[in-house]
């Protein structure tokens, strides 16, 4: 995969703390590109947020990330590309997604990140997604991978 190449050039990466793991989605948003859809999947505390925060930051948005889970999507603008943070946590089925516009998304040039894109089988997520996946390590360190899901 060619995004995220140098990153991830030895497998996955460990962080240890939230300021690395924003750092790493600093990083990785110099790569993000119109159209580009995340699926982050991973336990609670995982890490998913603060990655997105770090995209978001990298990407220039200038509103704080924060995790969608009642609002299930924030729309982040006035960066280099405009974002779409989904999280499907709340979601009872493939319905809700669909029901705040989810197929519409899709078609735009919106990055889209979706924290628990697994939720539903990952049935909602189009076939480029490029999904994520963060585990916990200990008590501050946690693994984030790239995977063919």
């Amino acid at each position: 995969m060619k995004k995220w190449k140098k990153i991830f050039r030895n497998g996955s990466v460990e962080t240890y703390g939230e300021a690395e793991m924003v750092a790493l989605g600093r990083a990785m948003a110099a790569e993000l590109e119109a159209g580009d859809v995340l699926g982050l999947v991973g336990d609670l505390g995982a890490g998913k947020t603060h990655l997105i925060q770090g995209m978001l930051e990298g990407l220039g948005c200038t509103d704080a990330g924060a995790s969608p889970t009642f609002a299930l999507v924030h729309e982040h603008t006035g960066g280099r590309l405009p974002v779409a943070h989904f999280d499907f946590y709340r979601m009872k089925s493939p319905d809700e997604a669909l029901g705040i516009g989810w197929d519409e998304y899709l078609t735009g040039d919106s990055v889209l990140m979706v924290e628990w894109a697994d939720r539903f089988d990952g049935e909602l997520m189009p076939a480029a997604t490029q999904w994520l996946v963060l585990r916990h390590e200990g008590p501050t360190q946690r693994r984030v991978s790239l995977a063919g899901y």
